[in-house]
């Protein structure tokens, strides 16, 4: 009796800890391709998707406003999202890889929306349907489609953090600003001075926290809203200013080394690049947010009326904008005895149009 209560026991202990444990994939090899992208008009062509997969990524993010839904009508979301998912060229790229998922506001049902949203329990089913998560998946059962995966052996591992930057979004501060060229600004909102304004939710804050206290070496965390660039009008976490620098020192203060942000959003490519590591006493390193949009949506720097903008101003930015279709790419070389990252946005045809490289020594805590 006492050895069947032992097992018993020890059962227990191991079923607990097999659903507690983050969610780890190992690979005999570690992954070093990965692909990302947003803003895909469901019902345009998007010949995007064979130079994607042409480029044999071993994952692929979408990352928000994979389509363009806007209802609260989950039948007219439905025949959208089937619109995606029925085209070849994303049949072809889901074939090729692991596809890892979060959303942005007109996937997530409402333009510019947030927490108000009424359908967001249903939207965010349907969203999990469309995407394969099982029916006893963690994510069924949490409020918003945020996620984490660790991928890759010990020393080379890579995690994936999908933040909902939608779900339990405060509302937005609207501020009038001027669209003019000399301006080289866009967009209606302006940054928040309530205290309790949240981008995330402190359920999600909490898990983020634990997510970086993860072992790996590499950390992509995906927002679907630009992180570091500050100073345009559209809808970026500089809305939130504290939530904003709360993002920021998590990262830094939970020591988690290997950081990269990935946006998209606003129907441009750009890299952003804190001043972090500039400040030697500081002790952080530079992060950096590769912005990639669209897949086929491009602004093409016009706008509706045939006027040129200027480049919008942004003083983390490193290098240009680019304006037409995109994607991006991060490559990681394991085989340097530094690892070196190459942060790319690529043309429509795969052409790498903007890069930073980076070694896995420079995003490590000096």
């Amino acid at each position: 009796m006492h050895t069947l209560f032992h097992y018993f026991a020890r059962y227990l202990l191991l079923l607990t800890a097999l659903v507690t444990a983050p969610q780890v994939a190992q690979a005999e090899e570690p992954i070093s391709r990965i692909a990302f992208g947003s803003c895909c008009k469901q019902d345009k062509p998007a010949p995007i998707w064979d130079a994607i997969a042409a480029q044999k990524p071993d994952r692929f993010l979408f990352i928000g406003d994979n389509i363009y839904g806007d209802s609260e009508d989950m039948e007219v979301l439905k025949a959208k999202w089937k619109l995606l998912t029925n085209m070849p060229g994303y049949q072809k790229l889901k074939a090729t890889c692991p596809i890892l998922a979060t959303w942005d506001d007109h996937d997530y049902g409402v333009d510019d929306g947030g927490r108000e949203y009424p359908k967001r329990k249903e939207s965010q089913q349907l969203f999990l349907d469309v995407f394969g998560e099982p029916a006893d998946s963690p994510r069924r059962k949490r409020e918003g489609v945020y996620d984490a995966q660790i991928v890759g052996p010990a020393g080379k591992r890579v995690q994936f953090i999908l933040l909902d930057t939608r779900y339990h979004r405060s509302p937005l501060k609207k501020e009038k600003q001027a669209a003019e060229e000399g301006e080289g600004i866009r967009g209606p909102y302006g940054p928040s001075d309530d205290p309790k304004a949240t981008m995330l939710g402190e359920e999600q804050w909490k898990w983020l926290r634990e997510q970086l206290e993860e072992p790996a070496e590499v950390r992509i965390i995906a927002s679907s809203v630009q992180v570091i660039a500050d100073q345009h009008g559209s809808e970026k976490w500089g809305n939130f200013p504290k939530e904003r620098e709360r993002l920021l020192s998590l990262i830094h203060d939970s020591k988690a080394e290997g950081v990269v942000l990935i946006s998209g959003d606003r129907h441009l490519a750009e890299i952003s690049r804190t001043n972090f590591g500039t400040i030697p006493s500081s002790g952080y390193y530079p992060l950096y947010d590769v912005t990639s949009s669209s897949l086929n949506q491009p602004s093409g720097n016009f706008t509706t009326t045939g006027a040129r903008w200027k480049n919008e101003v942004n003083r983390y930015r490193v290098g240009l904008e680019y304006f037409e279709t995109n994607f991006g790419m991060i490559t990681i070389d394991w085989t340097q005895a530094d690892p070196l990252l190459r942060l790319q946005v690529r043309d429509e045809k795969g052409n790498v149009v903007l890069q930073q490289r980076v070694r896995l020594s420079e995003l490590q805590m000096k």
